[in-house]
């Protein structure tokens, strides 16, 4: 069973969509004493970083997500759900993230169009089992202002948007893809199928 966290903020209609498509079972869940049940987590966001990470500690669900990832268990931040997974974000002013990956989010700066919204392709950096079946140049679905800079050795696939754009990350289990899976097609759903792959046999 995924636990999709409902912190308020999240594209939870078509994420749990997806997920039903590929049958697997989900349940929302916004109590952090619920949190230790699942064999995996999905962190979605849309919408400001501070506005998220404020609602998450008014729920109690910031110390029960990193309690959760101490367990070696698979976590996915997806757009925003991704960029709190971090140390910070400069998002309206700086803001501390959940810290379970170390880096930050800034936003995009340059004379092009702001946010990087559209299709865009993959570059893969490495193998990894998230990314089976993923092909180099295969295309997924971006809507984000902001952009996450961290360290390669997290990195499994950048985009190109006038720079090298931070597309998927891994450190240990906690994951991130900073695209819509969800809404990316086929590449997509692979993506989400390899992530609950990942969470097939732990025990909650």
């Amino acid at each position: 069973m995924i636990g999709i966290i409902d912190y308020g903020m999240g594209n939870l209609y078509s994420l749990s969509k997806a997920l039903e498509r590929l049958g697997y079972s989900y349940e929302f869940v916004s109590a952090p004493e619920r949190l230790q049940e699942y064999s995996g987590l999905i962190l979605p966001g849309v919408g400001a970083f501070g506005d998220a990470i404020a609602n998450i500690r008014e729920l109690g669900l910031d110390q029960a997500i990193r309690s959760y990832a101490a367990t070696n268990r698979p976590i996915l931040g997806i757009c925003l759900g991704m960029q709190l997974l971090f140390d910070k974000s400069e998002e309206h002013g700086e803001n501390t993230g959940l810290g379970l990956i170390g880096g930050e989010a800034v936003r995009f700066q340059g004379d092009y169009k702001v946010p990087h919204m559209g299709w865009n392709q993959l570059r893969l950096h490495r193998e990894h089992p998230l990314l089976a079946g993923v092909a180099e140049g295969d295309y997924v679905y971006f809507v984000h202002s902001y952009h996450v800079k961290c360290k390669p050795e997290v990195l499994l696939s950048t985009s190109d948007y006038y720079q090298d754009v931070t597309a998927i990350v891994a450190q240990g289990e906690v994951y991130g893809m900073q695209f819509h899976p969800e809404k990316s097609g086929e590449t997509g759903m692979r993506l989400l199928r390899n992530f609950a792959v990942q969470c097939e046999g732990v025990l909650a």
